[in-house]
């Protein structure tokens, strides 16, 4: 289990299309606060003839971060590249020059076994040439996993890929609106995605093969204004950390402190963790009752509880 806060904090994590040239005013006046990561996209949200000029406006922005960045004082958010394919890695890393510091690693959208190797690769090689650590977070979105006769093998088989680079695995991502648009599914505000089945059942499958080993983060919530958004999406969440997933794509800066505090530890739970990650090795017992004497706190079975409350706790903070 990744039991890093780095693995746990990137929780909110904003798209925004990477020709979208006000980004650079909103990060130096901090208009989406000072807790969610920030997704640069080149892939769905671009059109196909309008690649090259979102490169070059994402270079450009980055770079008017980057000076800002040496005499400025503002919150810098995780930045990702959301690319389309594994050649724009090491070239977007060679032209962003200094300003490659600002980044945390790419986005590999429709991770699949017909990509995998190229992308693993690519991520290699830009680390093999930059100071810092560049890490990946692929995303299962491809319409190969929906198939239930093959799923089971590429998931493990792309888990054998990425457990022999896990070092540089930051979360595993899914993408719910791909895997629904394959059905012709779109949830309502009142709906959550863990009422699709077929759906629901890919990203429980994720979480099976993925969930001991990583972090894997929600999929994005479309609705940030209008009826039951905000109520919507505080089910939804409750429904994804329940299953295992931390954190979530969004979409608006509505949405952000929706997720902060969805994921925010009660103080029960945080004393319980720490009792048990304190658990004296003389006693003679594993298993006692709760701090406040309502549940059963047993070490062999709620370690890992333990220690993914405590880095929950650390990256979002604890409940009033």
């Amino acid at each position: 289990m990744k039991n890093s806060i780095l693995h746990y904090s990137v929780g909110a994590l904003l798209y925004c299309p990477a020709n979208n040239k006000s980004i650079v005013p909103s990060i130096l006046r901090e208009r989406f606060g000072r807790l969610f990561s920030l997704a640069l996209c080149l892939e769905d949200t671009i059109r196909d003839d309008c690649v090259k000029e979102a490169e070059d406006i994402l270079i450009s922005s980055l770079k008017d971060i980057y000076s800002h960045y040496q005499s400025a004082d503002f919150y810098l958010p995780k930045i990702f590249v959301r690319v389309r394919s594994p050649r724009q890695i090491p070239l977007l890393a060679e032209r962003l020059e200094d300003a490659c510091a600002l980044l945390t690693g790419f986005i590999l959208p429709k991770f699949s076994l017909e990509n995998a190797d190229h992308y693993i690769q690519a991520i290699q090689q830009v680390n093999a040439s930059c100071q810092q650590q560049l890490y990946m977070m692929p995303i299962f979105e491809s319409p190969s996993i929906i198939d239930l006769m093959d799923r089971f093998h590429i998931l493990y088989a792309l888990k054998e890929k990425l457990d022999a680079v896990a070092d540089l695995v930051l979360n595993i991502r899914v993408g719910g609106n791909d895997l629904c648009h394959m059905f012709g599914f779109r949830r309502h505000s009142t709906e959550s995605i863990h009422s699709l089945r077929p759906i629901a059942n890919i990203l429980a499958d994720v979480m099976t093969v993925f969930g001991m080993d990583y972090v894997v983060s929600g999929p994005v919530w479309e609705y940030y204004d209008g009826a039951n958004w905000k109520t919507g999406l505080e089910v939804e969440l409750e429904q994804d950390r329940l299953c295992g997933f931390i954190g979530k794509t969004v979409i608006h800066p509505n949405q952000i402190p929706v997720v902060n505090a969805a994921y925010r530890v009660s103080q029960q739970d945080l004393k319980d963790a720490r009792a048990i990650l304190n658990w004296s090795p003389d006693h003679n017992s594993l298993v006692a009752g709760s701090v406040h004497r309502e549940r059963m706190n047993e070490y062999k079975t709620h370690y890992n509880w333990a220690q993914k409350t405590v880095l929950l706790a650390e990256a979002f903070g604890v409940i009033p």
